[in-house]
């Protein structure tokens, strides 16, 4: 039996009701095991941290991925409402950011592989794809008290496979949207009462995706990137008595956004707003609300947003809002969170080992991802339920002055509890004879393991 210390126990028994009893044993195992490893995260680096290499029932927790009866979607139901239970401040709207990530995978037995563009390593001027498979993942965009800044936590991560498997699998092929679509309708049914914001970058400004996000019974506000020679146009006129012919969807066309960059009459803002990296900057804003449409799609009243900079550092550009009654710095900072997505990719890959992992069953890579993405929140509620007695201190150096904890300091101090509590493991081999370390000699050691990657 696992007995890790209580402030985790708080965190981790209510997944136990995702699965059966022998199953929820080895997945304590398998999650401990996948913080406390470093490099891979395979099955077999997980066990042998725990210290079961010598034993022979390593395909039994195999299965817990490519076998066993269990819902990820539950799991990351959960996971949410602990989120919110630690690390919620009040009723103030609940922000989520949206977006794909590239797990870079070679092999022929991966059948939901695909070619896609790698976001990472493309710039404008060159264009790189990599064989992998490519996930949505939604993610809570919190402020962590004790880290002083909002992080991206992951709580569901779906695989969204090409055209080309679809078509091999004899089914219908669903878009990045469509996938988006299903996945706020989940959201808004897990939180049916919370105000809820979405942000996400122009791959997510479509007519059908906002359309769906208005049209909820509670709707969920979506903010994204919107091109600056967008169709928009005026709301649509009064239907006057005795007027015959189907109701207009708009009036008349409005200059473009690009037009407007170049008109002197245009009223513009100067205003002060959180930036990318937490500073504060100043820009010019101008906004008005306006109906988006194309033919054959559903007309959408939105809130347009123009940003330039006076200083001439970024190329200017437009942001859309599915809310006309925002306020337009506000659906900036909104968007200007998005960029922890980014963090949490890097950190995830970095601290968790994705795209280390070697399954080959269907099953077990539709878990697996999910799962290591998930865990970088878990830790974070972990290292969120221990700060309360053990405060969490940045790991700096004289070379390396830190202001604030990262995640990096969040899993070192899971790790050192999780270490500490070793001897209640189920371990392999038992002997009594101990051996007296230096004190020095001591915490390096603690420290290496807690910080290694």
């Amino acid at each position: 039996m696992l007995t890790p210390p209580a402030a985790i126990v708080s965190v981790l028994l209510p997944f136990a009701t995702v699965f059966t009893n022998p199953t929820w044993q080895k997945a304590q195992l398998l999650l401990v095991g996948a913080i406390l490893t470093t490099g891979q995260r395979t099955v077999a680096a997980a066990l042998r941290a725990m210290g079961r290499s010598d034993q022979d029932d390593y395909s039994r927790y195999h299965e817990v991925l490519n076998r066993a009866v269990w819902s990820p979607r539950e799991a990351a139901r959960i996971l949410l409402l602990l989120l919110l239970q630690y690390l919620d401040r009040g009723d103030d709207p609940l922000i989520f950011g949206i977006d794909e990530t590239l797990e870079r995978r070679r092999g022929a037995k991966i059948r939901a592989r695909g070619i896609y563009r790698d976001a990472v390593r493309s710039s404008r001027h060159q264009l790189v794809k990599a064989s992998g498979l490519r996930w949505i993942s939604l993610m809570w965009l919190g402020q962590v008290p004790w880290a002083g800044r909002h992080w991206a936590l992951p709580v569901l991560t779906v695989l969204a496979p090409s055209s080309r498997y679809h078509q091999q699998q004899g089914r219908r092929h669903k878009k990045i949207t469509d996938w988006a679509r299903q996945m706020v309708m989940l959201l808004r049914r897990w939180l049916p009462h919370r105000p809820l914001v979405l942000v996400g970058d122009n791959g997510y400004a479509v007519l059908d995706l906002l359309h769906c996000c208005q049209s909820l019974r509670e709707p969920v506000t979506l903010i994204a990137r919107l091109r600056l020679d967008a169709a928009l146009y005026a709301p649509a006129p009064t239907r006057q008595p005795g007027q015959n012919g189907r109701p207009p969807l708009k009036g008349p066309r409005r200059p473009s956004l690009k037009t407007l960059l170049d008109q002197a009459d245009v009223p513009w803002t100067v205003a002060e707003v959180s930036w990318y990296d937490g500073t504060t900057r100043t820009v010019e804003l101008t906004s008005q609300t306006a109906v988006w449409y194309r033919s054959g799609k559903p007309a959408v009243t939105i809130r347009w947003v123009l940003i330039r900079d006076p200083q001439n550092t970024f190329d200017p550009q437009a942001l859309l809002c599915t809310d006309p009654a925002a306020d337009p710095t506000q659906i900036l900072e909104w968007f200007a969170l998005r960029w922890q997505l980014e963090v949490t990719f890097q950190e995830a890959r970095t601290h968790l080992g994705v795209e280390t992992q070697r399954q080959w069953s269907d099953l077990a890579i539709a878990r697996t991802t999910p799962v290591l993405l998930g865990l970088f929140s878990w830790t974070t509620l972990a290292a969120h339920a221990l700060q309360k007695h053990h405060p969490i201190t940045q790991r700096t150096a004289a070379w390396y002055d830190k202001p604030s904890p990262t995640f990096v300091d969040a899993i070192a101090l899971v790790r050192r509890h999780l270490w500490l509590a070793s001897e209640g493991f189920s371990l392999s081999t038992v002997s009594t004879d101990t051996q007296e370390l230096p004190v020095t000699l001591y915490h390096r050691m603690v420290d290496s393991l807690a910080y290694a990657a």
